[in-house]
């Protein structure tokens, strides 16, 4: 084969491995960072964001089942996102799709209604709220209930963030469904037994 050939059958390789539809859920890029889904594409449909967790930081122990926690630097969008205003130290978690993070005070979260420290989570959204609400809906990962349900004003800043302190009643992974405005993400978040 000669060495024209062999580059366009490369190039012609490369072209059609692109154009499949499997989405790497951890692959790190040449920056550094790990992404947890591909970038948008622009004969794909709606965008997809990717999260470019930073490899500085670093994996919390007791994730929920497809949700991890981390602390360190956050990715450049939650950081833009939460308007240069990222609570130091925390952990977070980020959303599928990347579209939403949760800042947890007080980790671990616990069930039952907690006094010192209550539970705090501030939600930030990557798309604008447009002065819109954040709806939240929580049930167990493992059953479709109980189904907490509850609603957030967009009255805080700076950047796209609710703050919040959803209590839940039992211990265990929660998935959280959020909606705003100009998009919606889902979670899983991890409650531990005690006050």
């Amino acid at each position: 084969m000669s060495r024209r050939a062999f580059g366009l059958a490369v190039v012609f390789g490369l072209w059609a491995a692109s154009c499949t539809s499997a989405a790497p859920l951890a692959k790190p890029s040449a920056s550094g960072s790990t992404s947890l889904s591909s970038s948008p594409s622009p004969h794909s449909g709606p965008a997809v964001f990717r999260a470019d967790i930073p490899a500085q930081a670093r994996p919390v122990a007791g994730g929920c089942v497809s949700t991890q926690a981390y602390r360190g630097p956050v990715p450049a969008w939650l950081d833009e996102a939460d308007g240069q205003n990222t609570p130091k130290g925390l952990p977070y978690v980020i959303a599928r799709p990347a579209t939403a993070a949760a800042f947890i005070f007080g980790y671990p979260l616990r069930a039952g209604h907690p006094d010192s420290p209550s539970n705090k989570i501030l939600w930030v959204v990557r798309t604008p709220r447009e002065g819109g609400p954040l709806d939240i809906e929580a049930h167990p990962k493992a059953s479709s209930g109980p189904v907490l349900r509850e609603t957030r004003p967009a009255d805080s800043g700076p950047g796209e963030i609710y703050p919040d302190g959803l209590d839940v009643p039992a211990a265990g992974c929660w998935h959280f469904s959020l909606r705003w405005r100009t998009g919606s993400a889902e979670l899983d978040l991890l409650y531990v037994s005690g006050r």
